[in-house]
């Protein structure tokens, strides 16, 4: 797997790596598709979506 960092955008992480897809809607990020998905890192939208973002790097990573 690509090395995902929570610096990376949603948009990036997906292109680098689609499998993680579930692992973020799982987590409450129902729009990956969004403009702000493109934009925004990881770790500011997980900021946004109130998720805690050492425990979503966890799920990604274990994917």
């Amino acid at each position: 797997m690509a090395n995902i960092s929570k610096d990376m955008t949603i948009g990036e992480i997906l292109r680098a790596c689609p499998q993680v897809a579930p692992v973020l809607m799982e987590a409450g990020m129902h729009c990956l598709g969004c403009p702000s998905a493109q934009a925004e890192s990881l770790a500011e939208a997980a900021m946004v979506h109130g998720i805690d973002i050492d425990s979503l790097m966890k799920a990604i990573e274990a994917v």
